[in-house]
């Protein structure tokens, strides 16, 4: 479930940067969602393998801006292997990777915990809106 919201997350966020910045161009929400499921698959594949020795010569310290210009170079690489989906420059996939991790981030503090859903936490939300 946690990956179909963080999927449906950036896809928005993705379109709906492109139609703020004119340096993207996204055709329609599809392509959009086809764009967040190839940047999280090249994230899990080949993304590793570009971080780890960026983070060897940060020594660990700047591992979260490593993985925020990794994830703009694979939007490049997108970039290159989609015809509807545009982007003029570095500085604009920048601003999505920024965006997506910005989103991905509120989404992962928003979701309760196991802690949370053992001490009843889900029971007691249904309760409440119930009374809505």
């Amino acid at each position: 479930m946690n990956l179909i919201l963080h999927l449906l997350l950036d896809a928005a966020v993705i379109f709906g940067l492109a139609y703020f910045m004119p340096q993207i161009d996204v055709k329609n929400f599809g392509t959009a969602l086809l764009i967040a499921v190839l940047l999280g698959l090249l994230n899990f594949f080949v993304g590793w393998v570009i971080r780890f020795p960026l983070n060897l010569v940060t020594f660990f310290l700047l591992s979260g801006i490593v993985r925020i210009i990794v994830t703009a170079i694979l939007l490049k690489v997108i970039d290159k292997f989609l015809d509807s989906f545009t982007i003029v420059g570095f500085w604009p996939a920048l601003v999505i990777a920024i965006a997506v991790a910005v989103a991905g981030t509120l989404i992962d503090r928003s979701a309760p915990t196991q802690q949370m859903v053992d001490a009843g936490y889900m029971a007691s939300l249904v309760s409440q809106l119930q009374w809505v």
